[in-house]
This record gives structure tokens, C-alpha cells and sequence, in this order.
């Protein structure tokens, strides 16, 4: 799955929801949802650790977070996510994808 990502490079990756789905698969991959807390409450992606990209505890708590780990992020459209993923490499994360569309073109349904 890493075949996905160019290694030379800083940029994040946007992925449509089967290739997401796929990259999700792999061992060790980190699922954020980075909308606000009661947008993840009314359903969210099976797995996916909360952390809202407009918070302004964000980049604290990213910084405490794994930056080897493939990441994974996602939001109600695909905005806040690509934001998200660009701090992200931003702050040295190796590898990140985005999810285009976000979860409103999510096929699978959401959990609580």
C-alpha cells in the first residue's frame, strides 16, 4: 500500500473513498476524523480517533502522535481534512492521505 505515496516527497495524497478504504487496511494505519466533536458523535468511520482540525489544542495533540504511522484523515467534505493533511506533512508526517469527498461521499455507513 505504500506504492501509493512518493517517499521524496512532503505532499499528502488525496484518495478516493476505495483507494482510502484500501490504504486503511494495512497495519498501523491512523484514522482521524478531523471535524468537530459533535459531528464525530453523530457518526463517524469504524476506528477513527477524533481531533478536530479548528481546535486550538490541534497541533499540540499531533505533535504527540506517531509521524512514522501511515495517517489517514477525513471530514464532512474533503476541506478541513485537506487542511488537516497539509499541517500535518507540514509538521513532518511521512505518510498522509486525504479522503476527497469526505465522509459525504464515505459508501459504507458511519458508526457511533
Amino acid at each position: 500500500m505504500f506504492g501509493l505515496f512518493n517517499s521524496t516527497s512532503k505532499a499528502y495524497q488525496n484518495l478516493k473513498p476505495a483507494e482510502f478504504a484500501a490504504g486503511l487496511r494495512q497495519p498501523g494505519a491512523l484514522l482521524l476524523d478531523v471535524r468537530r466533536p459533535d459531528e464525530f458523535a453523530a457518526g463517524h468511520l469504524p476506528g477513527a480517533v477524533n481531533l478536530d482540525v479548528t481546535s486550538p489544542e490541534f497541533a499540540r495533540r499531533v505533535a504527540a502522535l506517531d509521524k512514522a504511522q501511515p495517517t489517514y484523515v477525513y471530514c464532512r467534505s474533503g476541506a478541513r481534512s485537506a487542511t488537516a493533511a497539509a499541517q500535518l506533512t507540514g509538521a513532518g508526517f511521512t505518510t498522509v492521505a486525504n479522503l476527497l469527498g469526505g465522509v459525504m461521499d464515505w459508501p459504507e455507513k458511519l458508526v457511533r
